[in-house]
């Protein structure tokens, strides 16, 4: 679980380095209600790692990629969901 999908600067090279930090090669990211625009906007354009809403998670993209990770806003929205 990560705090936030946002960066400061939407700059693909940045989110590499801090995804390669991390050990994420192969991903699927899911953030809250609404995606940070500059975090979605970087991340398109990295291989093997896709970023959703909460709306949008399904079972086809979680098992497309290796690690799913889940911000807070997610966590929060699935445990709404399910109570």
């Amino acid at each position: 679980m990560i705090e936030s999908a946002q960066v400061k600067d939407a700059k693909t090279k940045a989110l590499v380095g801090h995804f390669s930090g991390l050990g994420l090669t192969n991903a699927l990211i899911i953030d809250g209600a609404e995606l940070h625009t500059g975090f979605a906007t970087a991340a398109r354009n990295i291989p093997n790692i896709d970023v959703l809403p909460i709306q949008g998670i399904n079972v086809y993209d979680i098992l497309r990629r290796q690690k799913l990770v889940l911000t807070k806003a997610a966590v929060d929205a699935l445990e709404a969901r399910f109570k």
